[in-house]
């Protein structure tokens, strides 16, 4: 299976559990840390690092240093949980489907041999659907 089918898999899979949340569920706890619309808002965040960079890749323009990934990202889901759980938790299930939408149809143009891992030197990850796919899991695991 392409990358774009199994994008598209779970991207439908999100918009069918997202359409199922009403507030109260979208606000219930996945774990100590993050709410169900606070799992959908960090999905939101690193596809639209993936779409800035896909973004930046279409410009023409090198990856430089600083946009590496850190091997291990801890600070940063830590220091965005906050304000991803200030966004309302309609809105962050909304966000996450229109960046996980526009992120998809940019990947999806960019050719294949040109991201990582075909291209080790790229720092895009064409394959959105296994971070989004592992958070659905555990939304899907929380809900009663």
């Amino acid at each position: 299976m392409s990358f774009i089918e199994e994008n598209d898999r779970e991207r439908a899979r999100m918009h069918a559990i997202v359409e199922r949340l009403d507030e109260d569920t979208l606000r219930s706890a996945v774990n100590e840390y993050w709410t169900v619309a606070g799992v959908l808002g960090h999905i939101a965040f690193w596809d639209a690092r993936a779409e800035a960079l896909s973004a930046k890749f279409l410009r023409g323009e090198p990856f430089a240093e600083e946009d590496q990934e850190p091997e291990d990202v801890w600070w940063i889901n830590d220091a965005t949980r906050p304000l991803i759980h200030a966004i309302p938790p309609a809105e962050a299930a909304r966000l996450s489907l229109e960046i996980a939408e526009r992120t998809d149809a940019l990947v999806a143009s960019i050719p294949a041999d040109r991201m990582h891992p075909v291209d080790p030197t790229s720092l895009i990850n064409p394959f959105r659907s296994q971070h989004r796919g592992e958070h659905l899991d555990e939304i899907e695991a929380s809900l009663p």
